[in-house]
């Protein structure tokens, strides 16, 4: 496979970890920080937006996963997958602690 299939697995799964929090927060009603908020990513987005912003992450995912000719054989993308949905999550969690730490 070549070197970007690999890179669009990582990406896709950071994309997929990405529209969890989002889709999550909108759903529930709760607003929660979005590149569109004011500030940028620390301001607060209404839950609308969040799905928006959720749905449009799932789009980016599927069509990176499409790319990446993510399946269980090989199992190198699927697990560069695993490491971006973790890599997105473990930054995610880091930084919204500190906005609650305020």
């Amino acid at each position: 496979m070549p070197w970007y299939d690999y890179l669009a697995a990582f990406f896709a799964g950071g994309f997929l970890a990405n529209a969890v929090p989002h889709f999550v927060k909108g759903v529930c009603g709760d607003p929660f920080p979005t590149p569109f908020s004011k500030p940028p990513g620390k301001g607060l987005s209404s839950p609308p937006v969040n799905v928006a912003w959720a749905l449009f992450n799932l789009v980016l995912a599927y069509l990176l996963l499409n790319a990446g000719q993510v399946s269980f054989t090989p199992r190198l993308p699927l697990l560069l997958c695993f490491a971006g949905i973790a890599a997105l999550s473990l930054f995610g969690s880091v930084q919204f602690q500190k906005k609650h730490s305020h």
